[in-house]
């Protein structure tokens, strides 16, 4: 033992003494030895430095589309994937030993000739022409100068040129040697070495420089390969010198020749051989998806933005993302590439990517709430676009999901499903009925020239197709503004409010999210749909029921799998059960209405999307059609149990430029024929259909359909208004469409939201509040 120590002392010291003079030094100093001490002959393994027995480095972590074999893109700082020794060709670790330690497998970590042979030379050439560095330390300071945490001052230390860093290096290498294998060192110097060209560790350098696994690398390449790491910037073939790395490569071959690992012939015949590169480039981030999958960035831009919002993966946002940019995770996304395809080909049939206006798609999974497709008319790219047009052909802006800018579009009477679930939760049965009036004169104060005696009055579009006595089948069928305004009412505006964030509604636009929390209850046009809304969010809360009450946050992901193969549960649905039963198998019961199909009870009486039914065929199906003020946005929401899909025509760059109705037919048809091309093949899954009770009530008024033409209001509020206030004549239709057997598709009713008399205060306060709006617009369309 006392012989073992006293070479260790004698190692170390004749080392330290001969670094000093590979640096110029005449001998080790002694501040240098002091602060060694010969306690510390070589440090023990439990005293290095945590990053020296877990080494810290960056790796990349790749996107996988929902099959775990399509490649998304990936996420790096440093272009690295570690791999087993063992999917390591052979000759490329006989390249490397061969070119930087030809007796690493013979030294304990430090290699006394290496010294004496570098010492010699440098005396010689009275320059520093060797370094006598062995792999151990070379692993050892690449190591301490690539943790992420130092500072550009503690980098800088960690790699001078000194008699002290190289002691250091010494010490620790010899500890290392003490624990780990030869060819456990091996393998993280080749995982953790830099060749260049943005390449860290022998895997990415074998497929940045050859596009092939590091298993397959043949003797010419894993020869250049080894010969990168002394210059890996100057020397490498790729933006570099090729004559360098010729010659480098001839140096690795004579080495590899000179030690025995292969002939002389051999290294004579390969350094003949020209370089032959297949470059390839890894994609980085999402901006880096390839050519051809573009449309793909905007899945990907919604799965950066819900890592960064997870705790999960760090306390910060900064921290979320440097775990995701060097944690090496192999993350498989609820991406389908098939669906995804058929979406982004259904948005191109109402827009293409030219257009200015654009048709941004979502389809959810019911019941876990993964992101199947997530499709829109546009390239995703930092490319400029043409002169004058912001958002097309180019973007990176959250079309579909919304955030980063962009608050979402209004979305119409698709937000009459909230109004109807809260009633329902209320226990008002769907054949609640009420005479609606072509003008509703409401309780909720506002001016205007559009206002009614100081009351705001929305009216329908088409009263011979909507007026007269509905109940909520045949109000959500043909889309009744006023039925749904006075049902509204009767339950309070706040709760409908409520329910739409129960479901996942977020209100981004400053405007929507002060209402939603300070004037709630004052805020009568909610139910047609003018707060802001994006289609991911629309899908998700029609997912709810589908799911039969449960929602789940939106989820892009399958499975995480971090570095050391251990699934993370971050990937696991994060549900929870929102409504009863009931009451969402009531809803989707009414939602049978709009899309040409038949309640349980066979009280659908006309619809405005009917070619879904016939479009779906033998799947069931719901949904509902929404058109903003002045047919702005068009949108149409659909769902079976299988699936929910929404889309949005508008113009992202101004609200102001209506898409006009037209184009509604072509939005239907596009959500149904993407739920149709996803559902093909699949077994029929019939919705479970509400109970009597919910449907019909138990009150001797409403067992069965209410009688149509004028009786009681069964759910009209008092009258608030201080004197009756004349109703004025309905305003023209936008078209006037009779109603035919069977009945045609119509024109969306109109419902008008004047301007209210006062703005909404910072803080709560008692009584109705009503919503802040620009003068007067033209009347709401809505169906």
């Amino acid at each position: 033992m006392l012989r073992l120590r006293l070479n260790q002392l004698w190692t170390l010291t004749l080392a330290g003494i001969l670094a000093g003079t590979i640096l110029a030094a005449a001998a080790l100093p002694a501040s240098v030895l002091a602060a060694v001490g010969l306690k510390s002959i070589g440090a023990r393994y439990e005293d290095l430095p945590q990053d020296l027995r877990t080494p810290p480095t960056a790796q990349r972590s790749y996107l996988f589309a929902a099959d775990g074999r399509t490649p998304i893109t990936s996420f790096y700082d440093e272009n690295r994937t570690n791999v087993p020794l063992s999917q390591v060709a052979e000759v490329m670790r006989q390249a490397t030993v061969a070119a930087e330690d030809a007796r690493f497998y013979s030294h304990g970590g430090v290699d006394l000739k290496g010294v004496l042979r570098a010492a010699v030379a440098n005396r010689v050439g009275g320059e520093v022409r060797q370094g006598a560095s062995t792999l151990t330390m070379q692993y050892v300071r690449n190591v301490l100068k690539s943790d992420p945490g130092l500072t550009a001052k503690q980098r800088a230390e960690a790699t001078e040129t000194s008699a002290g860093r190289k002691i250091q290096e010494m010490r620790y290498a010899l500890a290392l040697e003490r624990r780990l294998s030869k060819d456990e060192i091996l393998s993280r110097y080749l995982n953790i070495a830099y060749f260049g060209a943005g390449a860290y560790g022998v895997a990415a350098a074998s497929q940045r420089y050859f596009s092939k696994p590091a298993g397959q690398l043949t003797l010419a390449e894993a020869a250049l390969l080894a010969g990168l790491v002394r210059s890996p910037e100057t020397d490498s073939p790729i933006g570099g010198d090729t004559e360098a790395a010729l010659a480098r490569r001839g140096y690795v071959l004579r080495q590899m020749a000179e030690t025995g690992v292969i002939s002389a012939e051999a290294a004579t015949r390969t350094q003949s051989e020209p370089i032959r590169l297949r470059p390839g480039a890894e994609p980085n981030d999402c901006a880096g998806i390839p050519d051809g999958r573009s449309d793909w960035g905007f899945f990907c831009d919604y799965f950066r933005q819900w890592w960064n919002a997870n705790p999960a993966f760090g306390l910060t946002v900064d921290e979320r993302q440097q775990t995701l940019r060097r944690g090496g995770y192999r993350i498989t996304t609820s991406l389908d590439p098939a669906i995804q395809a058929t979406a982004l080909r259904q948005t191109l049939t109402v827009y293409d990517y030219a257009d200015r206006r654009a048709a941004p798609m979502a389809v959810v999974q019911p019941g876990t709430g993964r992101v199947l497709a997530m499709a829109v008319n546009r390239h995703y790219s930092l490319d400029p676009n043409p002169r004058g047009q912001r958002n097309h052909p180019n973007t990176v802006n959250q079309l579909i999901a919304g955030g980063g800018g962009i608050d979402g579009y209004q979305a119409g009477s698709t937000f009459k499903i909230f109004t109807m679930l809260a009633a329902l939760e209320e226990g008002m049965p769907l054949a609640s009925g009420y005479l609606a009036p072509s003008r509703l004169v409401t309780s909720y104060p506002v001016d205007g020239p559009n206002a009614c005696g100081g009351y705001w009055c929305p009216a329908n579009a088409n009263p011979e197709w909507m007026n007269g006595h509905r109940t909520m089948w045949t109000a959500f069928g043909r889309s009744v503004n006023t039925y749904f305004v006075a049902l509204q009412q009767r339950i309070g505006a706040d709760r409908v409010v409520r329910m739409a964030e129960r479901l996942g509604i977020v209100f981004r636009a400053d405007n929507d999210a002060r209402l939603a929390t300070y004037g709630a209850e004052g805020w009568g046009a909610f139910t047609l749909g003018v707060s802001a809304s994006t289609p991911l969010d629309l899908a998700n809360a029609y997912a709810t029921l589908a799911a039969e009450g449960t929602y789940c946050k939106p989820l892009p992901v399958l499975s995480i799998v971090d570095a050391t193969g251990r699934a993370l549960p971050a990937a696991a649905p994060s549900c929870g059960k929102m409504l009863r039963a009931e009451v969402a198998r009531a809803a989707t019961d009414a939602a049978r209405c709009p899309v040409g199909g038949q309640s349980a009870y066979a009280q659908c009486d006309g619809g405005s999307a009917p070619e879904v039914t016939r479009i779906l065929g033998d799947q069931p199906v719901a949904g509902k059609t929404g058109s903003a003020e002045g047919y702005a946005t068009e949108t149409f929401v659909g769902f079976t149990p299988q699936l929910a899909a929404a889309a949005i025509a508008a113009n992202p760059d101004d609200p102001s430029d209506a898409v006009g109705q037209p184009v509604q037919r072509k939005v239907i048809a596009a959500v149904a024929t993407t739920m149709a091309t996803a559902l093909k093949g699949s077994p029929r899954r019939d919705f479970t259909p509400p109970g009597r009770e919910i449907a019909f009530g138990d009150g001797p008024d409403d067992l069965g359909p209410a009688p149509a033409g004028p009786g009681p209001d069964p759910f009209a509020p008092a009258p608030v208004v201080p004197a009756p206030v004349p109703t004025p004549p309905a305003p023209a239709p936008t078209a006037v469409v009779p109603r035919p057997t069977p009945p045609p598709v119509p024109p969306r009713p109109t419902a008008t939201v004047p301007r209210p008399v006062r703005p909404v205060p910072t803080s709560p306060r008692p009584g109705v509040v009503p919503r802040p709006t620009p003068p007067a617009p033209p009347p709401p369309t809505s169906r």
